[in-house]
């Protein structure tokens, strides 16, 4: 897990190298351990080290391979990297390092840009061919690794943060407003390749970018889930579905242990994590470190559910802390948390995944996690209402369960100046949703969400928020063959039993039944759900300083119905708006350095 940059030319001039440094510098917490700097002419790449395989200088980047004119950045893990460097030497190719970073280098030489399809992992990479001179950006197939790109005459540049390339200089920061009115209708999603800027795109999941030297490029997606019934899986029963699922999730945790240094887990103490867990004690791991945040109540709700994550670490003897965070550290981290952000995100579980990591990176540098399972198996309470809604109207069921505000709520709180004469949110949910290739209604909710919301909420928010102190996060439910296989799955089978029906039978047998049939928890920040206080100050300090009103994103009459009560109004899914608004503020404000 690393920080990546760079800059090409296209103009005959060459690469900007302290725009470059700037860029790396401004990464340093996502790779703490080194750093790097390699310019060939009108390329230059720069690079921050998380040393997680080959901890030898070795492994460092840019890695430069002069034999085959090769020079790469990397961030992410290839999992299958030792299979694939045995593959590579039977084909003759020799190594320099035991890195998973030169695999990749080796592996475009071989097969080029369809070397991502012989990658399990998670990534983004940048690789400039010194005879050609064409540059190719890769991501993920799931956008677990962030890319963000800016380009201008003559010129492009990329980052793995939006801070590193706006310390680069030069970036159009007009806000966008396509980007601005999907942050407050869908949930603060933005999906690729918009951002709240103008200037910053992002490469979209499972795209590779062929870059040639005159500037001009070509995207081709290289992996799209199919969310229809499978001819071959027509006879599965319902045993054979939580078989075939539990053994494909044991395949991805085994996967992510791999690691030249000690591996974790963030147990919550629900059923995702939870199994994670017990495959890790299933397949032999002793003294596994485990971790679990706790906050301070506040408005009658509870800060903590330690009562489950103690019992999974009870059941599995792992090394278990338990963080509890008093409510004097909360003010300070909000702040720090928001400027810790690549892109507004307005869940107050960023606050606590920032503590957790700023405490977690103190005793390990890899964590695994359960992220992504309630996308990818129906754990939310937005799917059931759609198991009746018929596949011709799955979009306009989904936008009452799911969307913030209509198109009229948004024109509401915005500014003149700042809002769209059209409902951009709900265009492009129908246009993703409405695509052939998912059978049902809850198949088109689900495949939207993997595909685009999974994406720029909550594996956004983890790699952030774990990067953010040198930690490394890898999410097990998002194995790409996982989702494949489980986006096949009857709908009815990942909606039983309250949500991931099939996933809660298939663990019947690993887990303690309170942890499989509790209500389904969130990680509980009472302080912020509740805004009152110094926290409730600093929101209002950040919608009416000078910076707010010279922007002026708001109808001032929105802001103060919303000051005026500040805990009323929630979103759909139970987001206090008045945070929203104040978190796309001090983001914004923190970006502009005040």
């Amino acid at each position: 897990m690393c920080g990546i940059c760079g800059e090409v030319r296209f103009d005959d001039r060459p690469a900007d190298v302290g725009a470059v440094d700037r860029m790396t510098a401004a990464m340093v917490r996502r790779g703490p351990d080194s750093a790097g700097v390699v310019a060939q002419g009108r390329v230059a790449f720069g690079h921050r080290r998380l040393a997680i395989i080959d901890l030898s200088p070795h492994g460092c980047q840019p890695m430069v391979d002069s034999e085959l004119g090769l020079t790469l950045v990397f961030n992410g893990c290839i999992y299958n990297y030792k299979e694939l460097r045995q593959e590579l030497e039977g084909h003759g190719y020799r190594f320099f390092s035991t890195a998973d970073s030169e695999v990749v280098i080796k592996a475009f030489h071989r097969w080029g840009t369809g070397c991502v399809d012989h990658f399990k992992g998670m990534f983004a990479f940048a690789l400039a061919d010194r005879d050609s001179g064409v540059v190719t950006l890769a991501r993920d197939r799931l956008g677990i690794k962030p890319l963000y790109v800016a380009e201008s005459p003559g010129r492009l540049r990329f980052a793995s943060n939006m801070r590193a390339l706006l310390d680069a200089g030069e970036v159009d920061t007009t806000i966008d407003r396509q980007a601005l009115h999907h942050y407050l209708s869908f949930h603060s999603v933005v999906p690729a390749p918009l951002t709240i800027y103008e200037g910053v795109r992002k490469l979209p999941p499972a795209t590779v970018r062929v870059v040639q030297p005159d500037g001009t490029s070509t995207d081709t997606v290289y992996w799209t889930p199919d969310f229809r019934r499978h001819d071959d899986r027509s006879d599965w029963s319902a045993q054979d579905w939580q078989n075939a699922v539990m053994g494909s999730l044991r395949t991805a945790v085994s996967r992510r242990m791999v690691a030249d240094v000690g591996v974790g887990v963030l147990l919550s103490g629900g059923i995702d994590s939870s199994i994670v867990v017990a495959l890790l004690a299933e397949q032999g791991q002793r003294d596994l470190a485990t971790f679990s945040i706790g906050f301070d109540s506040a408005g009658g709700e509870s800060g903590d559910e330690y009562v489950y994550s103690d019992l999974i670490a009870k059941t599995f003897d792992t090394d278990h802390h338990r963080i509890h965070i008093d409510s004097d550290r909360l003010l300070p981290a909000v702040p720090k948390t928001i400027a810790a952000m690549s892109e507004p995100m307005v869940s107050h579980d960023c606050v606590a995944f920032f503590l957790l990591s700023e405490e977690v990176s103190k005793y390990v540098k890899v964590v695994q996690s359960g992220q992504g399972a309630d996308e990818i198996l129906a754990g939310y309470d937005w799917y059931p209402p759609l198991a009746t809604v018929a596949r011709e109207h799955t979009t306009e069921a989904y936008a009452k369960v799911f969307f913030d505000r209509t198109h009229d709520d948004v024109l509401a709180l915005l500014s003149p100046e700042y809002a769209l004469d059209n409902d951009a949110s709900r265009a492009f949910a129908t246009e993703r949703q409405a695509a052939p290739g998912a059978d049902t209604a809850v198949d088109a909710a689900l495949r939207l969400d993997t595909t685009v919301m999974l994406i720029d909420d909550p594996v956004k928010r983890v790699d952030n928020m774990t990067m953010a102190w040198g930690l490394e996060a890898r999410v097990p439910f998002l194995d790409h063959e996982f989702v494949e296989l489980v986006a096949s799955c009857p709908p009815e089978l990942k909606l039983a039993s309250g949500g991931k029906g099939v996933l809660k039978d298939a663990s019947r047998s690993l887990l303690p039944s309170a942890v499989i049939d509790r209500t389904k928890g969130y990680f509980p920040v009472p302080g912020i759900r509740h805004l009152n206080g110094a926290v409730l100050d600093l929101v209002g300090d950040a919608l009416h300083n000078d910076k707010a009103r010279s922007r002026g994103l708001y109808r001032p009459e929105a802001v103060d119905s919303l000051m005026a009560d500040p805990n009323k109004k929630r979103t759909n899914l139970g987001a206090n708006e008045l945070w929203q608004l104040a978190v796309l503020e001090m983001w914004l404000q923190s970006m502009e350095g005040s």
